[in-house]
């Protein structure tokens, strides 16, 4: 009786430690897999995850119907961002978010979320999304440091299945194994469960849009050019000739901005042309023509540091090369005046030569100390103007754009009328165009509203000519 009880027991045994095994055989593959590979080392002033998604079930999956999280510590920062430096499928199909994790652990007290429209298209049983490139970073200027984050692996060199990166399809996790905070529950939804703070579906975006709040580590960050901007280091005017510089070009964190980031341009001088340096960023591209144009841009009447009184340029302005169709759309804010006419001003300028001085402009005689949406139409032959809703000025006929432009921002001096160090700055929280037609600055705030609801930081679906 004994032996065979003992016989019984050591069979049961022996039966649990093969279920494992077993269940491994038998168990049906992921619906979705994640993989990983590190794009910086762990001291790296940004972190650069590269992930990709690949299809490990039969049937043909939605990426709209897909959402990723990285996860990470958060340093002691108050804030983090990321964008998409590349992506198969289009850095325009996809959006993100960083956010706290309801239970943290040591390597992981925030993710990172990542989710994409429809025109990301599907895959197909067994297919892959391709590489997807994005940045993660502090707006604090801080390096992160990645030796304490749960999904980063210095030595995934190359693409790796990755269980530290989740995976939810249509609001069920589905990839990888999430967080367990300290008193042993997960941060999320349980596998198999509906995460609600999983975002549902999002349609594409529409044909013929611009839209970027610009998220950048920097003035060297790769996905600022990936993403059609070009900071100036060129030669020439206006302003102060041939002292264009990145030094002054930053995107620090900024609280009154929507979504706590922005552009900003910085001139500075001590009153010698060595010493001044003039910012710009403009569109790499001239894919800009008709429609809408919107930035919400703060403006500055004293400078940031230094003495008050330089005839300092705060622009906002779309260009065309100078050839026999030039075309030229401008604002142009002087707080303290300049060419011989008092400020603050703010000139909204139609160009149809410059070599000639042939233009037609309107002259707002107010200070704009402070955040303003700055709003141009151009259609059906008539190019408007306005400040917050507020027309300023219209212009047609030979003052209508006859080519295509560039967009620009900068910050420069008229001249240099005394001596001593200043630095004035310009921000920049967001810049919006419509190809298509011309928007209220109702309808402009409605699409950008949009634009941030979704987690969208990118978008560019102007065809390129």
């Amino acid at each position: 009786m004994f032996k065979t009880l003992l016989l019984v027991i050591v069979v049961a045994a022996g039966g649990l430690a093969l279920y494992p095994e077993w269940r491994a055989a038998h168990q049906a593959p992921p619906q979705l897999t994640v993989r990983y590979k590190a794009g910086s080392p762990a001291t790296a002033a940004v972190a650069q995850p590269w992930l990709e998604v690949v299809n490990t079930s039969k049937k043909r999956v939605s990426l709209s119907d897909v959402s990723i999280r990285y996860y990470f510590t958060g340093d002691g920062a108050s804030s983090y961002a990321f964008n998409c430096v590349q992506a198969a499928v289009g850095c325009s199909n996809i959006a993100g978010e960083t956010a706290a994790l309801a239970a943290p652990t040591t390597t992981a007290d925030r993710y990172l979320q990542i989710s994409f429209t429809t025109g990301a298209g599907s895959l197909a049983p067994g297919a892959k999304s391709g590489a997807i490139g994005l940045q993660l970073y502090r707006p604090d200027g801080r390096k992160p440091d990645q030796l304490d984050d749960r999904s980063f692996n210095a030595a995934d060199t190359t693409f790796q299945a990755s269980r530290t990166v989740t995976a939810y399809l249509r609001g069920v996790h589905v990839w990888g194994d999430e967080p367990t905070g300290p008193a042993g529950s997960s941060g999320h939804a349980a596998a198999s469960s509906r995460d609600s703070s999983v975002p549902r579906p999002r349609p594409a975006h529409p044909r013929g849009i611009v839209f970027d709040n610009f998220h950048y580590s920097g003035p060297d960050d790769p996905a600022l050019h990936a993403h059609g901007w070009l900071v100036r280091t060129s030669p020439g005017g206006p302003g102060i000739q041939d002292t264009w510089s990145a030094a002054g070009i930053s995107f620090p964190a900024e609280k009154t901005a929507v979504g706590g980031q922005v552009l900003q341009l910085r001139a500075s001088t001590d009153g010698t042309k060595a010493s001044t340096k003039q910012a710009e960023v403009q569109s790499s591209g001239t894919d800009f023509l008709t429609g809408t144009y919107a930035a919400r841009i703060y403006f500055n009447d004293k400078p940031t540091s230094g003495r008050n009184g330089d005839h300092v340029n705060e622009s906002f302005y779309t260009i065309s090369p100078n050839n026999s169709r030039y075309s030229e759309l401008d604002n142009e804010y002087m707080p303290n005046g300049g060419w011989g006419a008092p400020g603050p001003k703010l000139d909204t300028t139609s160009w149809y030569s410059a070599d000639a001085g042939d233009r037609v402009t309107h002259k707002l005689v107010s200070s704009l100390q402070g955040w303003h949406t700055m709003v141009i139409t151009a259609v059906h032959g008539v190019a408007t103007y306005s400040v917050d809703g507020h027309k300023l000025f219209s212009s047609g006929g030979r003052y209508f754009p006859r080519q295509n432009m560039s967009i620009n921002f900068n910050t420069w001096f008229v001249d240099l009328p005394f001596t001593g160090p200043r630095a004035w700055d310009m921000r920049v929280n967001w810049f919006y165009y419509n190809a298509d037609k011309a928007q209220s600055l109702a309808d402009v705030q409605k699409a950008v509203n949009g634009l941030y609801d979704s987690g969208t930081h990118y978008v560019n679906t102007v065809p390129k000519h």
